[in-house]
């Protein structure tokens, strides 16, 4: 499979010594959606302003469409975009003018007919006419990724791409880079702390910490290293009788009214149930949640802080 974006041996130091980015090697395929995870300060935000050419590194390389950035930064940086909630257009220029502005920086054909399409596509009828300043956070998330398509990218780096949208809006969201990348094989790099988004969109993750890959794979495989599953059970009788077996076993829980969830392996089940059952303890309903991204991020960035 093809490579669009490879980088090697990346370290970003700053002032006294901290490194930021330490010392790490990836790439992106092409049609690939690639998510970089890790907690704050991780170096996520770092490593994608070195990929798009804004950062020098310190040391190390990056290739994109298989040239050296350094040495064919304007000719690979038309072919890609960026996207994130913490980059502002200017607050003056209404929607319609920052677009407008934005797309004579490429090579568009029918630059109306795009800014027409990017309109409808984004949802941004409403707001054409408006100024940034006056924008919720939600709608300047989709004018920010509106300009990121503006002129069909090959590889687009999104920075917390459905950040401050509502749940409608950040699901047509995660569905249209879904179908850009079905239709046109655009591949992607993202950061975000929606686990769940990370589970729909990405083929496979990159967890930083503390500036270094930690782990790496499909998010189903990251998650299946969990072994703890989330049993919650609403007990009609023997609510104390249930906390008691759970601290008598050391078993980590959460109440809420009647219901109780309870961390447990997967595979112990069926033993703790027999045990509530010795006890009498009687429940109306039962559910199983296995382990997702979000357990095993949790689970790896706390592993990690208790290290240092």
């Amino acid at each position: 499979m093809k490579k669009l974006v490879e980088a090697y041996n990346l370290i970003k130091e700053y002032e006294r010594g901290v490194r930021a980015v330490d010392d790490i090697s990836f790439s992106l395929y092409e049609g690939e959606i690639l998510g970089i995870l890790g907690p704050n300060g991780a170096g996520k935000t770092t490593t994608l302003q070195m990929l798009m050419g804004i950062l020098k590194p310190t040391s190390g390389k990056i290739f994109l469409f298989g040239k050296e950035l350094e040495a064919h930064r304007e000719e690979v940086l038309s072919k890609i975009n960026f996207s994130s909630t913490y980059v502002h257009l200017p607050w003056k220029l209404t929607v319609e003018e920052s677009l407008k502005f934005i797309s004579f920086l490429y090579p568009i054909e029918d630059r109306k007919s795009r800014l027409e399409k990017i309109k409808r596509l984004f949802r941004l009828e409403e707001i054409w006419k408006k100024r940034n300043m006056e924008l919720s956070a939600g709608q300047l998330s989709r004018v920010s990724l509106a300009k990121a398509l503006i002129n069909f990218p090959k590889v687009l780096f999104l920075d917390e791409p459905t950040a401050s949208l509502d749940p409608e809006v950040a699901f047509y969201i995660r569905k249209f880079l879904l179908e850009e990348r079905e239709k046109f094989g655009v591949s992607i790099i993202l950061t975000s702390h929606n686990m769940a988004e990370v589970e729909e969109l990405c083929d496979r993750v990159i967890f930083l910490h503390k500036g270094k890959i930690i782990d790496e794979g499909p998010p189903e495989k990251l998650s299946a290293k969990i072994k703890t599953s989330h049993l919650t059970l609403m007990i009609a009788d023997g609510l104390k009788r249930t906390i008691e077996i759970c601290k008598k076993h050391s078993l980590k829980f959460s109440l809420k009214k009647r219901h109780i969830t309870i961390d447990i392996d997967e595979k112990k089940v069926a033993w703790f149930l027999n045990l509530l059952a010795r006890k009498s303890v009687e429940y109306e309903e039962i559910s199983i949640e296995k382990p997702d991204l979000e357990d095993y991020f949790l689970a790896v960035a706390g592993d990690k802080e208790n290290e240092y």
